[in-house]
């Protein structure tokens, strides 16, 4: 049984119901953890980097298939059409935005909350209070990481080796956590 919001109480009730004994014995009216702590599950947390550096990788290739079928088929449409199709090559570009703006938001946005390539490396996205991403949550993730990547330069990634969840700069603007779904999957119930 998952852990966060499968016991019927609330989205979060499985990683936010029990304060920990030290708030407990000083009678601390705050009785909810940090939502995935890193000091308590660091199984969620271990490896998350180099799987989202593959998973990358992954989702670069499901995302250039459906875009190099397109422009092959533009090429012969242009061959075809004695030159005339090629002026569809405009679109190539912008349909590869809003490609993949769709795919990160439905992936991150369905079921599984993870990419292709996410899912393949065991990985999912969920939000800093345990629940699932949903669709425009994807799309925005996305396009922050590349426009971070893109203004800032590739070292901006060098951000998650400096915090206990992993977290790159666009995590922390959208207020989202990586962790590792199997580990979250085996994972005992909480008291």
């Amino acid at each position: 049984m998952s852990d966060y919001g499968s016991n019927g109480s609330g989205p979060n009730a499985g990683w936010r119901s029990a304060g920990s004994r030290a708030d407990e014995s000083r009678g601390s009216s705050y009785d909810q953890p940090a939502a995935f702590d890193p000091w308590r599950a660091p199984e969620l947390f271990q490896g998350v980097l180099i799987k989202r550096v593959f998973a990358f990788l992954i989702d670069v290739v499901v995302l250039a298939i459906p875009v190099i079928l397109a422009c092959v088929f533009i090429a012969v449409f242009g061959v075809v059409t004695l030159g005339l199709g090629w002026t569809l090559f405009w679109i190539v570009s912008p349909a590869s935005v809003i490609w993949a703006l769709v795919y990160y938001g439905a992936s991150l946005g369905g079921p599984h909350s993870a990419t292709l390539g996410m899912r393949a490396m065991g990985i999912e996205l969920v939000t800093w209070s345990g629940e699932p991403g949903y669709f425009v949550l994807g799309a925005v993730h996305a396009f922050l990481f590349w426009l971070s990547v893109s203004a800032l330069s590739p070292l901006v990634l060098l951000v998650g080796l400096f915090n206990g969840r992993r977290r790159l700069l666009h995590d922390i603007v959208l207020g989202t956590v990586i962790i590792n779904s199997t580990a979250l999957a085996a994972e005992p119930a909480r008291p």
